[in-house]
């Protein structure tokens, strides 16, 4: 049997760092070159810098065809990559090519983050990094220094999401926790979108003992992960990996977050720990669109892509019902004027 270690393709060495054995590929940039996906329209995509000191960066994707006007631009998608806080990257192929093909079949712009990773950046730095990408969004929408001509020209800042898959579905909740803190306007985020976020605790789930041997996402790798991302000396009941348990303030503050699209499967270990997501968020008034599958796995997108074409879908369908609610409200207080 593979150790977490070698299942992981990671070697932990002297000074605590990763060296990193790459399980998938990674697109290079080419400034304004379509991508190499099988999506019969291709989005552009380039690489705009973030925090050079803290190498970070995000992937800007575009659809091939512009807005057809100014009254319809398209929603912003902030992108945050999965792999456990400990791997992948933005580039990874995988990731890239769902944002790019997201890109194209919602349409929107999708921002994808290149956060840092732990155990060399341990939690909260790929918060940190996502807040900053907001902030980034907001300079962008205030024209600070200059708006970025391709947002200029595409993107609607009064329609963002934050968007993640496992760990980026898990960034996706902590980002908008802190978000709620900050003065964002003119960006509006209006929906959140979690698939599988990952999520664990101390005592075990039933579908954590049920799938202990998993081979996605067994036990023991995901203790690993999470020892290597969280704080020196937290344990699984911090509350950056068990908010369900923390206590009455961050409870409260749930409450604000706008709507929520938390999806997931059967056969995920995570999948208690999701729905327990679910059952909190819903007790403090947030409105959930939950849609949990049978079967399937942890990260079933980037192996089936008929899982992948239902996920697509289903983001769609909430970002679409998320953009004519702000377009019903702003129709409404016109109205009123």
């Amino acid at each position: 049997m593979l150790t977490p270690f070698k299942l992981l393709k990671i070697v932990q060495n002297p000074d605590g760092s990763l060296t990193r054995q790459s399980l998938f590929p990674s697109v290079s940039i080419t400034d304004e070159e379509s991508t190499s996906s099988n999506t019969s329209q291709l989005a552009f995509f380039k690489d705009i810098p973030l925090n050079p000191q803290n190498k970070t960066f995000i992937r800007l994707y575009r659809p091939p065809t512009p807005p057809p006007s100014t009254n319809h631009k398209l929603p912003l998608l902030i992108h945050f990559h999965g792999g456990g806080f400990i791997l992948f990257s933005a580039t990874s192929r995988p990731f890239h090519d769902a944002c790019s093909l997201k890109a194209v079949k919602l349409p929107a712009v999708v921002l994808s983050l290149e956060y840092r990773l732990a155990p060399e950046h341990r939690l909260p730095a790929a918060y940190d990094d996502a807040v900053e990408t907001i902030m980034w969004v907001r300079d962008q929408a205030m024209d600070v220094n200059g708006c970025d001509p391709r947002l200029k020209e595409y993107v609607d800042f009064s329609k963002c999401f934050l968007i993640g898959s496992s760990a980026g579905g898990n960034m996706v909740f902590h980002a908008a926790l802190r978000a709620l803190d900050i003065d964002t306007s003119p960006v509006k985020i209006i929906g959140l979108i979690m698939n599988q976020p990952y999520f664990s605790g101390v005592e075990r789930t039933e579908s954590e003992k049920r799938f202990v041997n998993d081979r996605i996402l067994p036990l023991p790798a995901n203790d690993l992960m999470w020892s290597l991302a969280l704080p020196e000396g937290a344990d699984r009941d911090h509350e950056f990996c068990n908010p369900m348990a923390a206590d009455g303030f961050l409870k409260e503050k749930m409450g604000r977050l706008t709507r929520c699209l938390v999806t997931g499967h059967g056969g995920d270990p995570l999948i208690d720990k999701q729905r327990e997501l679910v059952k909190v968020l819903e007790a403090r008034g947030v409105d959930v669109v939950a849609e949990f599958a049978e079967g399937g796995c942890h990260g079933i997108e980037i192996f089936d892509p008929l899982k992948a074409e239902a996920l697509v879908k289903s983001i769609k369908d909430f970002v679409d019902t998320c953009c004519r609610c702000v377009n019903s409200e702003s129709a409404a207080a016109k109205s009123t004027l």
